[in-house]
């Protein structure tokens, strides 16, 4: 692949990709139920370890 090749594919179509994917990943993040699984992910860092030793 030359340059102009890889230029002409980022101007159309690795633009649309990259706008699907931004797309997708904030439908993702703002979809309903995802505060109550961010928060849980949050508190794993400050869960007490020591009963699983």
């Amino acid at each position: 692949m030359d340059y102009q090749t890889m230029r002409t594919f980022a101007d159309s179509w690795g633009l649309l990709a990259m706008l699907m994917f931004f797309l997708a990943a904030s439908a993702f993040v703002f979809r309903p139920g995802s505060r109550d699984v961010s928060a849980e992910a949050a508190r794993i860092p400050l869960k007490d370890d020591s009963d699983e030793r």
